[in-house]
């Protein structure tokens, strides 16, 4: 059943998503900081185009992965020691942001329209939203977003100008993630460059009891503290 939102604070419960992979579940509403903060806690994420209304989805099945059992290929782990890039975490959202917008609005069209790019960049301001940098000198070439809820990680979307940057930038939040104490990465919709990086579909009613348990657990205090990210322990 697909339930349209007013302006009161509220979601139907993600079970009722129509019965289709994707799981759209509402119309309508807003993206404040309270709406989105809350459609993340429940499960629950924005995605439309420019020209469509505003759509909320909660996928069946759910692309999940622990943060320790990413998939590491021997060129990507060889690209990593090799100290080519340089990785940060939250020291350039925006630009983040706005390069995985633009990038895929040249490409194929995005979800990532200009009130979504300004609702998540407030979320960052806010504490709520982090970002992976990848940088060549001082040139971003790859990075990451999305939303943290205690010890889950909901990535949001990547982009990348070079080689395997996405990849490396993926591996930084996982390596990251993990030395913090985080446990899960949501990937919303499973896909087959996903799958090949370890990820695995859980059904949605396995992800939405997980959420209610990962969300309320903290991380190691200083995770998304903005600075240098290290990928190789020496």
């Amino acid at each position: 059943m697909l339930t349209l939102l007013d302006e009161h604070l509220w979601f139907p419960p993600p079970e009722q998503a129509l019965q289709d992979p994707n799981g759209l579940l509402a119309i309508g509403g807003d993206l404040s900081t309270q709406r989105l903060w809350l459609a993340y806690q429940m499960g629950i994420f924005p995605w439309f185009e420019q020209d469509q209304p505003m759509l909320w989805w909660s996928p069946n099945p759910r692309a999940v992965i622990k943060p320790d059992q990413l998939y590491v290929s021997r060129s990507l782990a060889k690209l990593a020691r090799r100290n080519t890039y340089r990785l940060t975490i939250n020291t350039a959202f925006e630009q983040v942001i706005h390069a995985c917008r633009s990038l895929r609005e040249r490409k194929e069209g995005t979800w990532i329209t200009a009130d979504i790019e300004h609702a998540y960049c407030q979320l960052h301001q806010q504490g709520y939203a982090h970002s992976v940098e990848v940088w060549q000198g001082d040139r971003l070439v790859a990075g990451l977003y999305g939303m943290s809820l205690g010890t889950l990680f909901c990535g949001e979307s990547m982009f990348h100008l070079v080689d395997n940057g996405s990849k490396l930038a993926m591996l930084g939040l996982c390596r990251h993630f993990s030395r913090y104490g985080g446990k899960l990465v949501d990937c919303q919709l499973p896909n087959p460059h996903l799958m090949s990086l370890g990820v695995t579909a859980w059904p949605r009613s396995r992800f939405l009891h997980k959420l209610q348990q990962l969300q309320h657990e903290p991380l190691i205090s200083g995770c998304w503290q903005s600075g240098e990210l290290v990928l190789c322990e020496k």
